[in-house]
């Protein structure tokens, strides 16, 4: 018997989530429902599908693929020079139009980044075998190796919540679709093993809009850290790219089931390329139009919240609010009352100075978030002065591990749990804790950090 058995069945013929359900399995996943196991396989199944279809860049030989990867850093390395020349010479941001854009991006891959690493969930019952040390210590690294500071999930989630953009309410479902790939690679490693290695192959090739991103979100005063971990993390030389190679040449077949592995690594590479990417988040941008959507979205919690003392064209707040599509023409009026003065300061306009500041009448109806997009679209082409303030990143927060954890229940249970059992038997309870739900959790990162220490002592 192969190490890795062959896929049963006809992938195309298998049904998937039919459009607007994409969410609805990320969460059934995240949760780790009932029912989640025999749906992500059926999921995953339609999506390799799609993936099988789809244009492959992969040398034909695993020979070949440190040298395919080399040569990928280098030509990213050569565009991202040439970014920066153009910089250099006053050229304009290539991705980010102004920080509410970058707000927009950074919420909208949340689904994504919020479930980092879930794809190699899976590896950790493999703990025994050296094979898979390299895609062990990836997932491990994800996890920050217990340490919050370097947990990702902990750090993206930092992020959205220093600046108030981590609603998904609003989210649409396409943006759900990277992150339950992940979530399902992760449930299913057993069946799909060759797929987790293609798409960890895939995911871990550092991409230019990673180093442009992180170079744009600093100039706008936000903390581009997530993005530069992984720069240096995913490099190729040693870091997860060159893992990920490694791994699956560790891991392929030395002779029978070697080229139909070889294939399905393929499809698990080429899994990366469906959803939708972060350079199409990025190009799917349009101020006004956001501006617009996320005021039809709050229209229906105002629509009665407003007294009728202020008319603006004949209409009371709560008229305009009363029915939808009436947005873009209640702006519109508040242009022309003069409301709202675009392509100035915003302090200029009477709306802004409504909902900025502690003492506004409507302090608290917007998210930051929201606020930023009202910013933007005021001031137009009207730039302030004052540059965005410079990242100051707190290294100093030694207690941050502990911080939490002395009364959290979950801890206090799972040390209690770990008190009396057998080192093989701690290694049982503490793997749930380290799935893509937990790690991030006070008991959770004490779960990976113990996790680390009982395989070592077992080696």
């Amino acid at each position: 018997m192969t190490l890795f058995e062959p896929l049963s069945g006809t992938p195309s013929a298998l049904p998937g989530p039919a459009a607007g359900r994409y969410r609805e399995l990320y969460d059934l996943l995240y949760s780790n429902g009932a029912d989640a196991g025999p749906q992500a396989e059926v999921f995953l199944r339609q999506q390799m599908a799609r993936a099988a279809e789809l244009p492959c860049d992969l040398p034909e030989a695993p020979e070949q693929l440190s040298a395919w990867a080399q040569a990928r850093c280098a030509a990213v390395a050569q565009d991202y020079a040439g970014y920066l020349e153009d910089r250099k010479q006053g050229g304009a941001r290539r991705y980010f139009s102004n920080k509410a854009h970058a707000l927009y991006f950074l919420q909208r891959v949340a689904p994504t980044k919020e479930v980092d690493g879930a794809w190699l969930a899976g590896v950790l019952e493999h703990w025994q075998d050296v094979r898979y040390d390299g895609l062990l210590n990836t997932y491990l690294e994800e996890l920050g190796r217990g340490d919050p500071r370097q947990n990702h999930v902990v750090i993206y989630r930092n992020l959205l919540a220093a600046h108030d953009c981590g609603d998904k309410q609003g989210l649409a479902d396409e943006y759900f679709v990277q992150g339950a790939i992940q979530l399902a690679l992760g449930q299913c490693s057993d069946a799909f093993m060759p797929e987790v290695i293609g798409y960890n192959l895939g995911y871990e090739q550092l991409p230019l809009h990673l180093l442009i991103s992180a170079y744009e979100l600093r100039e706008l005063g936000i903390d581009p850290y997530y993005f530069t971990l992984h720069v240096t993390i995913d490099n190729a030389s040693s870091g997860h790219g060159h893992k990920a190679v490694e791994s699956l040449l560790e891991l392929l077949p030395m002779e029978q089931g070697r080229d139909e592995f070889f294939r399905r690594v393929a499809v698990g590479y080429r899994l990366n390329d469906l959803g939708k990417g972060s350079t199409a988040v990025i190009a799917g941008f349009e101020l006004q139009r956001e501006v617009i959507a996320m005021l039809e979205r709050k229209r229906c919690f105002g629509q009665h919240m407003h007294s009728d003392f202020c008319q603006i064209e004949g209409k009371t707040v709560n008229q305009w609010l009363a029915s939808p599509g009436q947005i873009e023409d209640f702006l519109a009026a508040l242009e022309h009352k003069g409301w709202i003065k675009r392509n100035r300061s915003p302090q200029d306009s009477r709306f802004w100075r409504l909902i900025e500041g502690n003492t506004a009448a409507m302090f608290g109806v917007f998210s930051g978030y929201e606020k930023q997009l009202l910013h933007d679209w005021i001031a137009g082409d009207w730039h302030d002065p004052q540059r965005p303030k410079p990242i100051a990143r707190d290294h100093s927060a030694s207690d941050a591990l502990d911080a939490g954890e002395t009364h959290d229940p979950e801890l206090i249970a799972l040390r209690k749990n770990l008190s009396n059992q057998p080192p093989q038997q701690q290694l049982r309870t503490l793997i749930p804790w380290l799935s893509a739900q937990r790690h991030c959790r006070p008991a959770g990162l004490y779960a990976t950090r113990r996790f680390i220490e009982t395989v070592a002592r077992l080696r």
